[in-house]
C-alpha cells in the first residue's frame, strides 16, 4: 500500500483538471465525495492499483461490488498486463510509458525484466537507478531494432498515435497530427520489434467509434482490422466495462455503445462520474 506523500510529476500539466489533482490524499478524495480528477484523486487510485497488483488477487475481484468506483481505465488495463505478463527475465518495451511509476516498475513481474521506455518527450521523473532505459522518439520511426523484444506493452497509447499529442504529451508542434489510421503503422512496427512468438499487449479505449482530436474510441471492426493488422499466431482478447459503479468483463456486444467522458476538454462529468472511458479493450497477440 502507498503512503499519502505526493506522487512525482509524470507528464506536462496543461490543464486545470491536471494540475489540481496531484498533491493531496486520498482521504481529501473521499471526503469531497470521490469525483475523478479532484484533489486526492490521483493519490486514490493509485493506493487501489498497488492493492490489486500486488495481491495479486484481480482475477477473484475484477466485478466485485464498487471495484474501480470513480477510478479511469488504469484500474483495469495495470492489473489485467501483471496478471498477463510471463513471470521470469525478459527484455520489455514499454511503449508510451504506462509503466513509468515506482510500484510498477518495482512490481515483480517487471522488477526482473530489462525494461526499455519510449515515449515522445522527457517526463519529469526517471528511474534510471532501478536500470530502466529511456528512449525519447517518436516509434513510428523507431530506433530499436527488429526481432529484439520478448514483450511489448503498450497501455493507453495507441488511441493517441497520429492525433494531437501537444494536448498533454509534448510542446513539439509536429506532433499535431490528425491521421486516425496511423496506429496501424505502429502496430507494424511493434510486430517487428518482437522475436518470433514474442507477445504484445496492448490496450485502448472500446465502444462506440470517435475522433477526440487526441484520442480515439475504436469499435469493433477497428479491432479486427487491427489483429488482422498483426497476423498474431495467437491471440487473448478481454473486454472491460464501467458500469453500476464497478469495472467489469463484458462482451462486445456489452460495450459496443461506450463513450469516453474526456474532462480535459469537455469538463463534463457523466451522470455515475465514469472517469474517463466507459470500456477499454485489452488485447495479448503473439508473433
Amino acid at each position: 500500500m502507498l503512503q499519502d506523500k505526493p506522487l512525482p510529476l509524470l507528464k506536462p500539466l496543461k490543464s486545470f483538471y491536471e494540475r489540481l489533482r496531484y498533491g493531496q490524499t486520498s482521504a481529501d478524495f473521499v471526503s469531497k465525495g470521490c469525483i475523478p480528477w479532484t484533489p486526492g484523486y490521483e493519490r486514490y487510485k493509485w493506493q487501489a492499483i498497488s492493492k490489486v497488483v500486488y495481491d495479486d488477487n484481480f482475477a477473484s475481484i475484477i466485478g466485485t461490488e464498487r471495484y474501480g468506483y470513480r477510478i479511469d481505465e488504469r484500474i483495469v488495463e495495470l492489473p489485467w498486463l501483471l496478471s498477463t505478463l510471463p513471470r521470469g527475465p525478459q527484455r520489455l518495451l514499454d511503449a508510451g510509458s504506462a509503466l513509468n511509476f515506482h510500484p510498477l516498475l518495482k512490481h515483480p513481474r517487471i522488477a526482473e525484466k530489462k525494461v526499455f521506455i519510449s515515449t515522445l518527450a522527457p517526463e519529469s521523473h526517471a528511474f534510471w537507478n532501478r536500470g530502466v532505459s529511456y528512449v525519447y522518439e517518436d516509434i513510428r520511426d523507431t530506433c530499436f531494432r527488429e526481432n529484439y523484444f520478448d514483450s511489448v506493452a503498450c497501455i493507453s497509447t495507441l488511441e493517441h498515435v497520429g492525433l494531437d499529442n501537444t494536448l498533454l504529451y509534448t510542446d513539439d508542434r509536429t506532433k499535431r497530427e490528425s491521421d486516425a489510421s496511423s496506429y496501424l503503422h505502429f502496430i507494424d512496427v511493434l510486430r517487428s520489434r518482437l522475436k518470433v512468438g514474442g507477445r504484445l499487449y496492448v490496450s485502448f479505449p472500446f465502444g462506440k467509434a470517435k475522433s477526440h482530436g487526441w484520442f480515439q474510441v475504436f469499435d469493433g471492426a477497428m479491432v479486427d482490422g487491427l489483429i488482422e493488422r498483426f497476423n498474431p499466431s495467437a491471440s487473448n482478447e478481454v473486454i472491460f466495462r464501467y458500469a453500476n459503479d464497478r469495472w467489469s468483463t463484458a462482451t462486445r456486444d456489452e460495450a459496443n455503445d461506450a463513450v469516453c467522458y474526456d474532462i480535459n476538454v469537455d469538463k463534463t462529468y457523466a451522470p455515475d462520474f465514469c472517469a474517463f472511458s466507459r470500456a477499454v479493450a485489452c488485447l495479448e497477440l503473439v508473433r
